[in-house]
């Protein structure tokens, strides 16, 4: 059944009379998805801890803040790495009991994989999936600018979709 909205030509219709809401280019052209793109709607909103802080301060602000990783930045806001439940879990089942005081600097990953704002977001999801992490810090000319999470990745290219598919649903009942 045709949409509502689309009403066949019926007798007496102007057939000389054609109007185009959309074309196969206008519906079909797609720029590569960025990591800019996906922080102009998110933010750049950095949440971040000192390597001197405790465990127990950690847990505090990821339950706080409602995220699931913290940037560790030294005082002048250099990364030196990142902090994620799963690194305090993991703690946890070596040394039960013992966790919360320890230092932020004994748990943390210090080797971060970083994205630029220009890097395509389909790049930037591989590598989290093989790399099976869920955070990526957002780096440009060295300076931090933003973190982006593998559900960002997911929930912007659901909706990117979804505007793709209205978009051919157009160009067909026209």
């Amino acid at each position: 059944m045709a949409p509502f909205s689309y009403q066949p030509p019926t007798r007496g219709d102007k057939t000389d009379k054609h109007t185009y809401s959309q074309t196969a280019d206008s519906a079909l052209s797609h720029d590569q998805s960025t990591v800019a793109k996906l922080l102009e709607k998110k933010g750049d909103a950095v949440f971040s801890i000192r390597p001197g802080d405790t465990i127990a301060h950690a847990v505090q602000a990821l339950r706080d803040k409602r995220i699931g990783a913290l940037l560790v930045t030294d005082q002048n806001g250099t990364m030196q790495g990142i902090l994620s439940e799963r690194d305090i879990v993991r703690r946890m089942a070596e040394t039960p009991g013992q966790t919360l005081p320890q230092l932020v600097s004994d748990l943390m990953t210090r080797e971060v994989k970083t994205c630029a704002p220009s890097d395509y977001l389909i790049d930037v999801a591989k590598v989290m999936n093989e790399g099976r992490f869920r955070h990526m810090p957002v780096m440009e000319d060295g300076h931090l600018c933003g973190v982006i999470t593998i559900g960002d990745v997911v929930n912007y290219r659901l909706q990117e979709l979804e505007y793709e598919a209205l978009r051919m649903k157009q160009m067909i009942v026209g």
